[in-house]
């Protein structure tokens, strides 16, 4: 199943800098984690936010939940997700 995922976040202005360097390190890690397992499919940042649009390849939305969810920095961000099928007319559905 795939998913397109809008995650915008807001980290605390004041939030100790230590802790804020060490989410966003173990933000990347994890990211490039899943994008290396094949289910991060695609990530764009967003121009002038800090938010990113991406695409996940997950076998349930259950999976996508326990994916966003162990994120470190999931309790900054407002996610919204909308479930992906392809249309008719893309080259893919018509060889």
């Amino acid at each position: 199943m795939l998913f397109h995922v809008r995650m915008d976040v807001a980290v605390p202005h004041d939030i100790d800098p230590q802790e804020r360097t060490r989410l966003v390190t173990t933000e990347k890690a994890r990211a490039l984690d899943l994008q290396r397992s094949g289910k991060w499919v695609h990530l764009w940042r967003v121009v002038g936010q800090y938010s990113n649009i991406s695409v996940f390849e997950v076998d349930s939305g259950d999976e996508l939940h326990e994916i966003l969810w162990s994120l470190p920095l999931f309790p900054y961000m407002t996610i919204t997700v909308t479930p992906l099928t392809e249309h008719p007319s893309a080259l893919s559905a018509n060889p």
